[in-house]
């Protein structure tokens, strides 16, 4: 399979518009709270008479210090006192939802996120591990893909030692930027030392991947000052890279109104530092997966990328396509079946429900078969970059040119402007069309046009 992308300008500012990260189709927009405790329970049952593997994501929301760019549902306190009645809650929660899965469904796939789990004492690890074992099947042969978000802050080498022993064989740590203005604007400062001493101690304690986090997009970056930053991470050589567009939604979420409107780089400089992104990444041997993604070509994205058996979640690309993933804790999202679930997100909330004995369900959605439909098609498109027809229609029993008719009319617009090629047998994404793949998508959902503007921005 070819990995390569072209970066073209002048498609890129074209095309340059809101849109879906399809992180899920129908995104989670589409969830609502019509969809409750009963709901979900009928989803695990059903679910359990199919079978399979489990994925499981754990929200951990607390954090020490506000990062003012964070999108992400948090709580600052740097009193961790906070943290033991979640902990007590999401227990209960774990062993509610435990009991409604089947006990041999073995679960290949873990993820702790936050906030920043690492928040959390070894005790307090400890004990949430245990709990998970209790009622859930984890494997006890490090196969399983168990991964931790860790701020390099909030970690040094006995606490990698420590993730180790609990089970974790996959990390992702949290970086942005290394420049000192840049890391002041968005109040996280964090350094060199620090982030490089984890990235060493996870290959000394045997972690199977390391990932990186990075954001272009941030107040007071340039593309000389992030190439500098990138450049440095280069030398330590992860795995994988995420290098994300900051989106600056300051109307949704208030942390980001702490940051000054005029530092932003122009447009104009984040294509820069884009293209420079790209440039570096592919010169130092890292294939393009797709949506701010990059991995080595060893790598098991990379890996199930050509083998045709990627797959994307809430939690980003995965190699689990056959995982029900089941979201634990507060404002933590899963899919089971052919449902999304979402917990609520306060956590008041949260603790009324758990201790009535009921699942902490906010809303969720019971998939058609016309989003099934889309789904599978959007999924192996942000994933394969091409799409077979005869392959959707035999699944779906349906004729793709019939049933897509208008979307195909719409495409033929991306084929002329050379992002994909189009035949009567399938799509292929083309190199300059990959780093536009969500405009491609986006053309095949019928949820959009309503809801499109509270999107971030494709580039």
């Amino acid at each position: 399979m070819d990995q390569s992308i072209k970066f073209d300008l002048d498609l890129i500012n074209r095309y340059n518009k809101s849109g879906p990260r399809y992180t899920s189709y129908p995104t989670a927009l589409e969830l609502h709270e019509g969809f409750g405790d009963a709901d979900y329970r009928a989803h695990i049952a059903k679910s359990n008479a199919t079978g399979g593997p489990l994925s499981l994501y754990f929200h951990i929301p607390f954090c020490d210090t506000v990062c003012f760019y964070c999108a992400c549902n948090k709580i600052i306190t740097k009193n961790r006192a906070h943290s033991s009645p979640y902990l007590d809650n999401l227990c209960k929660e774990i062993a509610r939802v435990g009991s409604l899965f089947d006990h041999d469904r073995v679960v290949n796939q873990l993820h702790w996120g936050g906030g920043t789990p690492t928040f959390l004492s070894f005790q307090q690890m400890k004990q949430l591990m245990d709990t998970t074992r209790q009622h859930f099947t984890l494997r006890d042969d490090d196969q399983g893909e168990y991964s931790i978000e860790v701020d390099p802050r909030e970690t040094n080498n006995q606490t990698i030692a420590q993730l180790r022993e609990l089970g974790f064989n996959r990390i992702s740590l949290g970086l942005q930027d290394f420049d000192p203005a840049v890391q002041k604007a968005v109040n996280r400062i964090q350094t060199k030392e620090q982030t490089f001493a984890v990235l060493e101690a996870a290959r000394q304690h045997g972690f199977r991947s390391t990932n990186v986090d990075l954001i272009y997009g941030l107040p007071l970056q340039t593309e000389t000052t992030f190439a500098q930053t990138l450049d440095q991470v280069l030398t330590y050589s992860p795995d994988r890279f995420s290098i994300f567009n900051y989106a600056h939604l300051p109307s949704r979420f208030k942390t980001q109104r702490q940051i000054n409107d005029a530092d932003l780089p122009s447009a104009e400089m984040r294509l820069e530092i884009l293209q420079m992104v790209g440039k570096k990444l592919t010169d130092a041997g890292y294939v393009y997966i797709g949506m701010d993604h990059f991995a080595k070509p060893d790598d098991e994205l990379a890996v199930a990328q050509r083998e045709g058996k990627l797959y994307r979640n809430f939690q980003g690309y995965s190699t689990h396509s056959d995982c029900d993933l089941v979201g634990l804790g507060v404002t933590s999202i899963g899919r089971v079946g052919d449902a999304y679930i979402q917990n609520v997100k306060e956590l008041d909330e949260y603790d009324q429900l758990i201790s009535a004995g009921k699942l902490p369900v906010f809303k969720g959605i019971d998939l058609n078969q016309d989003d099934k439909l889309r789904r599978t098609v959007i999924t192996q498109l942000i994933c394969h970059f091409d799409l077979d027809f005869t392959v959707i229609e035999q699944q779906f029993n349906m004729v793709f040119a019939d049933y897509f008719a208008s979307e195909i009319e719409n495409l033929r617009i991306m084929q002329s402007d050379g992002l994909l090629n189009l035949n009567n047998t399938g799509i292929q994404v083309l190199p300059a069309g990959r780093l536009l793949i969500r405009n491609i998508c986006m053309v095949f959902d019928k949820y959009l046009n309503q809801k499109q503007q509270q999107f971030s921005r494709v580039i």
